[in-house]
């Protein structure tokens, strides 16, 4: 008599599903923003043993690549989050040579890519959010984005942790929108639905060439403040209600070129691009799991979609 094997279940100790329950609730739990903060401090001390002993056990666990760092000498950094968003040589991410091509805005992982359905925006395994939530509520905004097409981007420690700008174009508006920060590692984005509407993120929409574009860096538990070149440190006791700037009415726009940096994290976390429709095709290699680095081919201007930006 054949005989069905019976499938995991939360109740084994082995069983993923019981492994991703404990994960779940493990962040539910935990103090994130009393961690963070901590995290903040930590990562500031400057005594010379202690910030030398942060900086070379975390190049030793995680095998990060000096030699391309635009100071490679760690007695150069006063503490470990100046070695953590340390600049590169100005030669380490070249620029695509195609004009029409957009360039990543970070190194780090493909962690989903694709087209915006039904104001939706895939997570992993069934999960999705709603953009309009994504962008702080603003529903005219999602309405220039629904049919578009997304990209998720996730920076491991590792990783060089300064964002720069995908194409050329004007700031018209910023949001910090305060939240939750969960981890945002891809175990967490498997199990928490909504992870990255529902965590604490920085909205920037901008004019470009392909028309509007929104570039979000998402918050997480340790990223201790999200800092923009225009506005320096945006958030660090992740406390208060949303914030809005309007840029689009200064005499002085905020413009940027192709590649120019435009934010860093503080700690590792994600950023999110969406474009709308038409106006940008993904590039073959931007697949889930894909690793990328700032400056490679990322999508391409479509034909026709070479707008004057909008003021």
């Amino acid at each position: 008599m054949n005989k069905t094997a019976s499938s995991p279940s939360a109740s084994d100790p082995s069983s993923p599903q019981r492994g991703q329950y404990f994960s779940v609730l493990e962040q539910h739990l935990a103090p994130h923003g009393l961690l963070t903060r901590l995290m903040y401090r930590a990562t500031r001390v400057r005594a010379r043993w202690f910030k030398r002993w942060q900086i070379n056990w975390f190049i030793r666990r995680y095998g990060v690549d000096m030699s391309i760092a635009e100071q490679p000498k760690l007695e150069t950094y006063p503490d470990f989050n100046t070695f953590f968003i340390r600049a590169l040589r100005a030669d380490a991410r070249p620029l695509p040579a195609d004009p029409d091509a957009i360039a990543c805005p970070v190194d780090g992982a493909v962690s989903q890519a694709g087209p915006i359905e039904h104001g939706r925006v895939y997570q992993a395994k069934g999960h999705d959010y709603s953009l309009e939530t994504l962008l702080g509520g603003a529903a005219e905004h999602a309405a220039l984005f629904d049919g578009g097409v997304f990209a998720t981007l996730y920076l491991s420690p590792k990783d060089y942790h300064r964002v720069h700008m995908p194409l050329a174009g004007q700031l018209r508006e910023m949001v910090y929108v305060p939240g939750k920060l969960f981890s945002v590692s891809p175990r967490t984005t498997d199990t928490i639905p909504g992870l990255f509407a529902r965590n604490e993120r920085l909205v920037m929409l901008f004019d470009t060439d392909a028309g509007p574009m929104a570039l979000i860096m998402v918050g997480a538990m340790f990223v201790a403040g999200m800092e923009t070149v225009w506005s320096g440190l945006v958030s660090v006791d992740h406390r208060g209600g949303p914030r809005r700037w309007d840029y689009s009415k200064r005499a002085a726009p905020i413009r940027f070129e192709r590649g120019e940096e435009i934010g860093r994290f503080n700690m590792g976390s994600t950023v999110i691009l969406l474009f709308p429709a038409g106006s940008a095709g993904l590039a073959p290699a931007i697949q889930p799991g894909a690793a990328v680095q700032m400056g490679q081919h990322f999508a391409t201007l479509a034909a026709g979609a070479q707008h004057a930006a909008q003021g």
